[in-house]
């Protein structure tokens, strides 16, 4: 049941459904309070809907007086954002079949490719945990890493079996018109983040530059994992992983722990038409970096604050999201509520959605 205005008691009495043109889709408390402070722009507490079957910390949809634009808030890892959306796209609450999905989240990001506080917008999603793990301690000569994709010999192959989660793909165009308004936003930047990023200048022929660099938007694709892996060795590992779980299309930028939970979801959701998948965009933000400076100093726990990057990367996720989400509103009519096509494969590695994804090598499709 909708709670605290009188025109919730009437949209639930009616049975009529919510039809929301945007969902914000964040992970814990501090993604998804960042939206709250400025109501005159998304006052998004002016309803809260109970929705059954999500997570018993956030039990919640938040909601515009006008239900344009709602938030739900997943919990930490695969498994609550899998079973959360899941909830949420089961709902009798809710028509989601015109809704865009704006997955917004703080991330790990690669310095070779960006910097605490960048914007990272994906195209595509690979769950880099989907493998067998040697341990690293063990491991033949030769290898670089314990990882070994299921169903092969050895690390940075295809893999042969395959679970239906390891990569997504997203509706790029779309990509491209979030990315025009999210350049709008001014980025948060910092004294500690900037000494932080410091650190990393120096590194073998500047590979970290891009970390040394202020906050820019950027378009690169998200790992999934439930573990949160640091070092060089392990990250290079999943570098190369990313690229053999889609042939070479998708380079690593950020890494998450939800992403491909969430998108399982929605496609599930979209298998069943309560879901369009073409209308969702990944929105990450850099909170820390994958690895450590190259001086070699082992990093201090937690990996994900005490350098100013967490503070920057919350607002910048706020800043560039509501660019988005207004953007989205205002070209309802013209652009939006019809679909953005896509000119490129959208769906899962199985292709449950029609089509053949192009990301998996022509000996390996089904």
């Amino acid at each position: 049941m909708a709670t605290n205005i009188s025109q919730d008691v009437a949209l639930v009495a009616s049975s009529e459904k919510l039809r929301p043109k945007v969902f914000i889709i964040n992970h814990f408390k501090h993604e998804a309070e960042i939206w709250h402070p400025i109501p005159e722009r998304l006052n998004l507490k002016t309803c809260l809907i109970n929705v059954p079957g999500l997570w018993t910390d956030y039990p919640h949809v938040y909601s515009t007086e006008n239900g344009e634009v709602c938030q739900v808030i997943t919990g930490e890892g695969l498994i609550n954002a899998a079973l959360t959306i899941s909830a949420l796209v089961a709902s009798p609450l809710f028509d989601l079949t015109h809704t865009y999905f704006l997955i917004a989240g703080v991330a790990g990001i690669n310095p070779k490719r960006g910097t605490v506080g960048s914007v990272v917008l994906s195209r595509y999603a690979v769950q880099v945990d989907l493998q067998y793990e040697f341990d690293a301690r063990e491991i033949p000569e030769g290898w670089k890493t314990g990882y070994v994709p299921q169903g092969t010999n050895n690390p940075n192959e295809f893999p042969k079996f395959i679970y239906g989660t390891e990569v997504f793909e997203l509706n790029n165009n779309l990509r491209q018109l979030a990315k025009e308004f999210a350049q709008r936003a001014a980025l948060s930047d910092s004294e500690a983040a900037q000494a932080f990023r410091g650190r990393y200048s120096g590194s073998d022929k500047n590979a970290f530059e891009p970390a040394t660099q202020s906050p820019s938007i950027i378009e690169g694709d998200v790992l999934s994992a439930n573990v949160f892996f640091h070092g060089h060795l392990l990250c290079e590992a999943f570098e190369d992983t990313c690229r053999s779980f889609t042939n070479s299309k998708a380079e690593y930028f950020a890494t998450a722990q939800e992403d491909n939970g969430t998108l399982a979801a929605l496609l599930r959701g979209a298998v069943m038409k309560k879901v369009d998948f073409s209308r969702v965009i990944i929105l990450r933000t850099g909170c820390n970096f994958d690895r450590p400076p190259p001086t070699g100093e082992f990093p201090t726990m937690p990996l994900h604050s005490s350098h100013g990057g967490f503070e920057i990367a919350v607002t910048n996720l706020y800043r560039t999201g509501i660019e988005i989400i207004e953007g989205i509103l205002s070209g309802w009519q013209e652009i939006f509520e019809g679909g953005v096509p896509p000119d490129n494969y959208v769906g899962d590695i199985l292709g449950q959605l029609g089509g053949r994804p192009d990301f998996v090598p022509q000996e390996h499709a089904a």
